[in-house]
Formats: C-alpha cells, structure tokens, sequence
C-alpha cells in the first residue's frame, strides 16, 4: 500500500542573544543550527528565520521579534509554530510572554522551546509558566546584582560606559588581580572640547557652535557635529574629571547618584561647566510637564472593578499617613456613578493577596508537585535525546568503519583515488553533520542536567520566594506578585483573584476571598479612620464617629 504524504508544518525560527555579559547561552549560529535540525528530525518546514543579536530579552521592541510578531498576527501567516532554543530567547518577561502567546495562540500559532519540552496540555501549561516565571525572578535579581557591582565600581572612581567621551581614551589600570576602565586625556580632541565650552560660555547657541566647527572641517570621530551631540558634550560631568553614575536612574529605589571627584584629569573647571549650564537653562524652551510616574502601590494595575469594569486607583490620604485603593468611576465622578464603587484600605488588600499567595503557591507541597510534574517532563525529553544520541553514535560508528576502509583501500590501492574520491567526500559531509548532531544532543542533555534544580534547591527557591514577599524591596514584591496574580476584580465584598498558573492541589486558576472586613464608604479623613469606618455606616452613626475622632486627634 502506497504511503500516504504527510505535509511539513511551517516554522518560524527564533534566536536572540543578549549584549550582557552575563547572557551565557548558545551563539546565535548554534541557536540556529539546532533549530534547523530539531525542524528537520520533526516534521516542520522552516517559513522564516528572525534573529536579534545584542538584544535583552526583557523588552518587546526588538526589530526582529516585533516583525514576527507583527507577521504571526496576518490574516495568513507564513508559519504555525515559532521555534526557540529556550523560552528564555522569546522573552524574559512573564507579561510579555502572556501577552503575545495568547495573541498567538488567538491565530493558531505555538511557541515551542527545543530543549524545555511543554505541549499544550495542562501540566505542560503549568510547567511552561513556572519555567517563565523563575526565568524572569533571576533574570532581573542578577541585573539588580550586576547594578550593584556597577556602584561599587564607580564609588572608587572608575569609568562604567563602554565608549569614552570625546576628548578623552578610555583605558585599563591595575586593580588588584583585575583591569578596571578610567580616563586619560586625548592630546587631540582635548582642545576642541575646551574651545566648546568656552564657545557656550560666550553666548553662542548649539546651532552655531555646529556651524563653526563644521565649518572648519572639524569632525566628531569621522561624523559631522549635531546639536544634540554638542548638548551631549556639554553637559556631561565627566569634563570636570569627576565620576558620575545613577544620576538619571528612574527607580527610587535605586539610592543617591554616585559622584566622585578628581578620578581622572578634568578638561574643564568646575566654574566653568556650571556658567555653561546656567546658560543653557536660561536658553532653553519652557520646560514640559514630567510625565506621571510609575505607581508605589503594590496591586496598582492588578485591582479592577467587577461592576464597571474600571481600575481601581491608589490613593493616599494624610499626607501618606494612610492609602487605600477606590473604583475609578467613583473617584473621578462622585458618588453614584458605581454602585459597587468602594474604598478599600489599601495595606489589608495588600497584605491579604501576599498571604494568598504564600498559602496557594510558594507553600513546599506546591512546589514538591510542580517539581515532580517538571522532572517528569525533563525525564520524557532526557530519554527522547539519549535514544537519538544512541542512533547518531551507531551511525557515526559505521561511517568511521567505512571511512576507515576507503582510506585502506587508497593506500594499497586496490582502487584509483578517481574512483574513491567522491564517496570519502559523501562520507566526510555526513560524518561532520553526525558529529555536530551528536555535539547538540549531549550539550541538550547537559543543559538540562545543569538547569534541572534539586528539590532542595528549589525549596530554597521558595524560601528566597518568601522572603523577597515579606522584607524584599518594593519592586522585588510588585515583580514576585505579579508573576502569580494575573488580576484581581472586586465585586460586592468579594475579591476573585485570578492566578497566572492552575494551582496544582486542585487545579482551579481562581478563587473568592471576603474584603468585607476592609471596606469603607468614602475616603478617611484621619489616620485613625480605618479603625472605625471597616463597613457604611448610617449618617446619623458616621456624623457621631467623625466627631469622636476630631476629639481624639484634638
């Protein structure tokens, strides 16, 4: 009986490597070259290639990636799975992930990771989530790691940026058993920063001072000068021979800048630089409004009204002596315009999800069962691998022993070398291919023994889960909360919190808790409000507690 064809499916390969340095995966050409064969051994054509080379896989506009995306989301899409190396490689952020695989998922399109085996199955929904989620955790604590190591370093005075700034080199010294960067004068390009800011200092304008120096044919590295360039130039510390570091970092949890001082020769005074920027200020346009902040309340964009479908808003009270969260419907237009609108003390809500989180998910017997679930799965692959390493090996054996009586052959000559040359070349291509197979499959297989965690370790894991949950910074708490709870709607006294992964007790992915005992109905007008105002109140009994706690606070 004739066989019957069976059609490749289209893929799309995906690779990415990131400019840090701590990014230690697969070289983009290995990233691919396993793709190509993990698509050629399963039954997929490969539509497209997109690659992002330096690239961080926590943010979503990579040219690359947007363009698959943008072309997964077409009426026809040239592919119906996108294949990575790891999950990692598609993104390192648990909403992104979220996001642009449901969007996806929505055109009948998967994301597959070669070497960390999920399907669509409920556990291996479960397993790609937790595998996300952890991801992204240490992903963004070694950045928080690695900003530390860059504070220390600039505390004692070194360099941080890759490219020095015009004017000066950048070079190595000796520190300890390691070269660390700082800044020597460039006897060239020196003069021409001098003759800049002296220019400013003057009164000329950005334009002009372009238009002298290219006039002159006075270039910046090869390129002509731009305002921007100049402004740059002009108001960078650096010039004073002072190091400066975290100035325009926008987390406030970042600590104070870092400046020291005299770390390298300055090109400029100090009397200078600050002349030059009091002019630049008195020059510069009216001063835009700064854009709204990110917001210091934990469940800020996870609460949403379940009535009027609106956000609720973090608000403080007091001058921040007292916070709670409130409908936006009610907030922006007054009593009224929700009939579920309400206040809720925001540090009970707060407290309330952490404690659901740390009884639902970062418990041991959750975590001993994902982790059985996920070695279960690793185990399936480890075994899938092992069976194609035993086959590569039996082949790449009776290629040797064929290669072997090729050559055999040749050197008594029992053969022309006309007549054996083109099958030692057969033979050679196929050996080279058998030996990068075997090379991929034993460095899957050892990926996976280094990645697969001990269930000690990762009891440790939650323990570090915990801990960041309780005494972690602010941004550790919103990133690890975040990763657990997809959203949160109020609805009556009721709040349904709504989990990013089943839970593996039971399987449910939401669940009710009461937030009656921390409902007010209107804002506190005192520290002391949240004591007696936990549920409405008669006019008559709220006028008589108003009054009880202005004497008090009398």
């Amino acid at each position: 009986m004739k066989k019957q064809f069976q059609p490749l499916t289209p893929a799309a390969l995906y690779a990415r490597v990131s400019s840090d340095r701590q990014d230690v995966d697969l070289s983009v050409a290995a990233q691919l070259r396993a793709l190509r064969e993990y698509a050629k051994s399963n039954g997929y054509s490969v539509a497209r290639e997109y690659v992002d080379e330096a690239e961080s896989g926590r943010i979503a506009d990579r040219p690359q990636f947007r363009n698959m995306i943008d072309e997964g989301g077409k009426a026809k899409a040239p592919f119906e799975v996108i294949l990575v190396w790891k999950f990692s490689r598609f993104t390192r952020k648990r909403e992104h992930a979220v996001a642009f695989k449901s969007m996806l998922r929505r055109k009948g399109i998967r994301v597959v990771s070669i070497t960390e085996h999920a399907d669509d199955s409920p556990t291996g929904k479960l397993m790609e989530a937790i595998i996300e989620s952890v991801d992204e955790f240490y992903s963004e604590n070694l950045a928080e790691e690695v900003k530390r190591g860059m504070r220390e370093a600039a505390s004692r005075g070194f360099f941080l940026a890759s490219r020095a700034p015009f004017g000066y080199n950048r070079v190595k010294v000796s520190d300890g058993v390691k070269d660390r960067p700082t800044l020597e004068i460039d006897p060239v390009a020196a003069p021409i920063v001098k003759e800049i800011f002296e220019s400013s200092r003057r009164g000329n304008g950005l334009m002009e001072i372009c238009k002298e120096l290219n006039g002159r044919g006075i270039t910046n590295r090869g390129r002509r000068w731009q305002k921007n360039v100049v402004h740059y130039l002009l108001t960078n510390e650096a010039y004073t021979g002072a190091a400066v570091w975290g100035v325009k970092s926008k987390n406030e949890n970042a600590g104070e800048p870092v400046r020291v001082e005299n770390a390298w020769p300055a090109l400029v005074s100090r009397e200078t630089f600050e002349a030059v920027q009091q002019a630049l200020h008195e020059r510069a346009p009216a001063k835009q409004r700064p854009g709204r902040v990110g917001s210091q309340y934990l469940l800020s964009g996870l609460l949403r009204c379940g009535v009027c479908g609106k956000p609720y808003s973090a608000q403080g009270a007091k001058s921040g002596q007292f916070a709670y969260y409130v409908c936006a419907s009610l907030f922006r237009e007054g009593a009224g315009a929700c009939s579920n609108g309400k206040y809720l003390n925001a540090s009970k809500v707060e407290d309330l999800v952490i404690e659901k989180v740390r009884e639902r998910i970062l418990t041991e017997e959750t975590i001993t069962e994902l982790v059985t679930l996920v070695a279960e799965e690793i185990d399936n692959l480890a075994g899938e691998v092992n069976g194609r390493l035993t086959a590569i090996n039996s082949e790449l054996s009776d290629v040797d022993t064929r290669l072997e009586n090729l050559y055999q052959a040749l050197e008594t000559k029992q053969l022309p070398i006309e007549a054996l040359s083109p099958r030692i070349l057969a033979l050679k291509s196929r050996q080279d291919q058998l030996v990068a197979a075997r090379e991929g499959a034993e460095a899957q297989l050892e990926q996976r023994r280094a990645e697969l965690p001990t269930s000690k370790e990762i009891k440790g894991y939650v323990s570090d889960f915990r801990e960041f949950l309780m005494e972690g910074t602010f941004p550790e708490r919103k990133a690890l909360i975040r990763n657990f709870v997809q959203g949160i709607e109020i609805v009556e006294d009721e709040a349904v919190l709504t989990y990013t992964i089943p839970m593996p007790q039971d399987g449910v992915t939401s669940e009710s808790a009461s937030v009656l005992d921390f409902v007010q109905s209107g804002p506190p007008i005192s520290p002391f409000a949240s004591c007696y105002f936990v549920a409405p109140l008669p006019d008559y009994k709220a006028k008589a507690c108003q009054s009880l706690v202005a004497t008090v606070c009398a």
